[in-house]
């Protein structure tokens, strides 16, 4: 069931990240993603925590990126990785490039 959720939610041409509200790394990669002028429909924060399968969300995520933390950044069905990669794909400008590319922004 966590399996089918995550993989319903990973889609070409959308970013999804994967949440939990109460992290301050899932929040810093919200502000960040937020800010910029994404296409609508095109950008969602899944709260990994308003399911009662967390835990098999977050084994599902271990699965098919190697790390089970939140956030999970997907661009399209890539995995870039967590907040660190956000935003350092952000200071190197390759985060705005590479959205561009998949149609997400505006």
């Amino acid at each position: 069931m966590a399996q089918a959720f995550v993989n319903s939610k990973i889609q070409p041409g959308k970013v999804v990240v994967f949440i939990k509200p109460t992290c301050p790394y899932s929040r810093r990669a919200q502000e960040l993603l937020s800010q910029l002028p994404f296409k609508q429909g095109l950008l969602e924060f899944v709260d990994i925590t308003a399911r009662g399968d967390t835990n098999e969300i977050q084994d599902c995520l271990q699965q098919l990126t190697g790390a089970r933390t939140v956030p999970r950044v997907f661009i399209g069905q890539d995995c870039i990785g967590g907040c660190t990669e956000l935003v350092n794909m952000h200071v190197k400008g390759e985060l705005l490039t590479w959205l561009k590319q998949t149609g997400a922004l505006q």
